[in-house]
């Protein structure tokens, strides 16, 4: 290399008529300077030159294989990140659906329970009214009919002899004994019956007792 630089430099000192010596011709000079520069230029930096375009080079292919590394990186992470989403919408769907379903079904039988329970409570607040009427009549009834057998005993008493009175105690006591059975409705139109006859029985013996005392 220092040999072949000497060879380019001792250019510049060989003489212009073909003889040797030191060339005073400034700009000659200059320009055969400037062309061993170029050319030593030219041979030696043709080589860091190739280094330099070859290194520059590879570092853009590493950045181009990097960026597609990257990029093939990013479309399948994006085309997971669909699949995910897809799976998702579709799951959000199928709970959407079913979620409405199922809310529609409570909801129905919902619906269906309070009206079975409100009906219920309307048959039993029937029952319950029909009862204590029936209860309440039974009573009166029965109060009715034990203040007319208490009168009529009364009248009994007063008017008639012991042995008729016996027999109509011991009928009376019958009448008690059926109602605590509960078999007073069946009789209640046969009591009534024998207390109107009892009675009618009873105004003819007064009137018979006047007649007489008369």
């Amino acid at each position: 290399m220092k040999n072949i630089t000497d060879s380019f430099l001792c250019l510049g000192y060989l003489p212009s008529a073909g003889s040797f010596g030191f060339n005073t011709d400034i700009l000659a000079t200059n320009l055969i300077n400037l062309s061993v520069v170029l050319g030593v230029l030219v041979f030696f930096g043709k080589g860091v030159l190739s280094d330099l375009l070859d290194n520059r080079k590879q570092r853009i292919l590493r950045t181009i294989r990097n960026s597609e590394e990257l990029r093939e990186g990013a479309v399948e992470q994006l085309e997971k990140a669909q699949a995910r989403l897809r799976k998702v919408e579709t799951e959000a769907d199928r709970f959407r659906v079913n979620g409405y379903s199922d809310i529609e079904r409570d909801k129905f039988n919902l619906i269906n329970s309070i009206y079975t329970t409100l009906e219920q409570l309307e048959n039993n607040k029937n029952e319950t009214i029909n009862f204590e009427q029936q209860r309440v009549i039974n009573q009166v009834r029965q109060q009715v009919l034990q203040q007319a057998l208490q009168g009529a005993l009364g009248i009994l008493n007063s008017c008639l002899n012991n042995e008729l009175h016996l027999r109509i105690v011991n009928a009376n006591i019958g009448i008690f004994d059926a109602m605590e059975e509960g078999i007073f409705d069946a009789m209640e139109e046969d009591i009534f019956e024998v207390m109107e006859e009892s009675g009618i029985f009873i105004f003819k013996f007064k009137a018979m007792e006047e007649k007489m005392a008369d």
